[in-house]
């Protein structure tokens, strides 16, 4: 057992359940050995290591699996080329459904804050840009969530739903008058950007520069090898943060003065026990908007393309009666693609879990990708299955008060959406596998070829 590399009773052994657990081995030929993670563990091995998230899926779900088949909890420190300052020195991994959905919902053992990415944000950071929602517990949440909710009001939740199938005629029917043959860019993007965009009221003089700034925040979102090893790091793209928290702060004076029927209206008038969003957290939280959203729902558009293609047969299905089988072929494609591939969590307390004392202060991650396979939950996990009843994925979180708030929103996006696509007149498919991004945070792809007809 390679040394401990967080506190630990002196005498603890490696069959203690309060020492970290090796890794398994995964089941197949990835790794010939059944060493266990550690800094010299070969990634196949290795979550920590950002080696890994450059496996094939296929290879990492082997992974998941072999590790789904532990009782407790496997810790995993990372490799001193991937350390980073501000950052503990490994994590838990819960990879079981059951376990990603109590460190969800107990937000007294398990707390968001200081961050549920890797590295947690620096103080300079928060003091400039605001504590983004996801940050935050307790009455701090609480509170925040409050005021933003008060704001979607049904009027404006209706006028958007209205307002997602004009988005979606327009984007499919430019993609289609002017094939670029790009899925992500032409299609995918476009659509939750324009519905974010409309619903915020965001003038449309400003929204090339606004994409172009999305773009640029979240430019590093992969992983690499060696010294420039690099898991999602939050503030990569500071400038371009900085310059939409500028324009949404003005916009935010302008509707101050002259209020519209938009979301920046309601959110600077929303009123919770006399408090408002002033212009920091009004710009954290478009930034949230923008990353859960926009970047989310893009890629599970574009997986969903894909797994369409791919399985001619559930396309075909879809195709016979749209409405019969929409809602669960939109879960179906969020469990799939599972666009956020893993949060991090914080032990407020020890805590148990799967015979395992988890410590104070340490970090887990909830690895809702493996979750979303998991055998004791789902039949047939691997396989894409828009019929598939019961679905209890945790594509949208594992419940408790960070369950997303725009997931109403996401499954109308996607239904208005694939409505069109898999249409006659239309006929989208993807005309190839989808480039994925190497990431550790998200499943992103990065780019779909597409065509049309039958």
């Amino acid at each position: 057992m390679p040394p401990r590399t967080e506190p630990a009773p002196a005498a603890a052994s490696a069959a203690s359940p309060d020492s970290p657990a090796p890794a398994p081995a995964p089941s197949s030929a990835a790794t010939t050995t059944s060493a266990p993670a550690s800094a010299s563990a070969p990634p196949e091995a290795n979550l920590a290591d950002p080696g890994f998230w450059q496996l094939p899926h296929a290879q990492r779900h082997e992974v998941f699996a072999a590790l789904r088949r532990e009782e407790a909890p496997v810790w995993f420190p990372y490799p001193q080329h991937a350390l980073r300052k501000r950052q503990r020195p490994g994590f838990y991994a819960l990879v079981r459904h059951e376990h990603v959905r109590e460190a969800s919902r107990n937000t007294t053992v398990f707390g968001s804050a200081p961050g549920v990415t890797t590295p947690h944000p620096a103080a300079w950071v928060k003091a400039l840009f605001g504590e983004s929602m996801v940050n935050l517990d307790g009455r701090d949440h609480t509170r925040l969530r409050k005021i933003i909710s008060r704001a979607f009001s049904p009027r404006l939740l209706s006028g958007t739903e209205k307002d997602i199938e004009e988005v979606v005629a327009s984007v499919v029917d430019e993609a289609v008058r002017h094939p670029s043959r790009e899925f992500v860019t032409a299609v995918a993007s476009l659509v939750p950007f324009e519905v974010v965009c409309n619903m915020m009221g965001i003038p449309r003089r400003h929204r090339p520069r606004i994409l172009a700034q999305l773009n640029d925040a979240s430019e590093d979102i992969g992983v690499r090898r060696g010294a420039r090893a690099r898991f999602r790091v939050p503030g990569k793209g500071l400038r371009a943060l900085a310059r939409m928290h500028v324009m949404i702060a003005m916009l935010a004076r302008e509707r101050r003065r002259r209020p519209a029927d938009d979301l920046i209206s309601a959110l600077v008038s929303a009123d919770v026990d006399g408090q408002r969003l002033d212009s920091r957290q009004l710009g954290a939280f478009f930034t949230l908007l923008m990353v859960a959203g926009v970047e989310t729902t893009r890629n599970a558009i574009s997986h969903g393309l894909a797994l369409l293609s791919a399985h001619p047969e559930q396309r075909e299905l879809w195709e016979g009666d749209f409405e019969k089988y929409a809602d669960g072929a939109v879960e179906e494609i969020v469990r799939c693609s599972t666009p956020i591939i893993q949060f991090r969590r914080t032990l407020r307390t020890d805590h148990v879990m799967g015979g395992r004392t988890l410590r104070e202060g340490e970090t887990v991650a909830l690895y809702y990708a493996s979750a979303n396979r998991d055998e004791s939950v789902f039949t047939d996990p691997g396989a894409f299955d828009i019929t598939r009843d019961p679905n209890p994925h945790l594509g949208y979180g594992g419940g408790g008060p960070h369950h997303c708030l725009g997931a109403h929103l996401a499954r109308q996006e996607l239904k208005a959406l694939f409505r069109v696509l898999l249409s006659d007149s239309v006929a989208m498919r993807a005309a190839g596998a989808p480039d994925l991004v190497p990431s550790s945070f998200d499943n992103r792809v990065r780019s779909l070829e597409f065509g049309l007809g039958r």
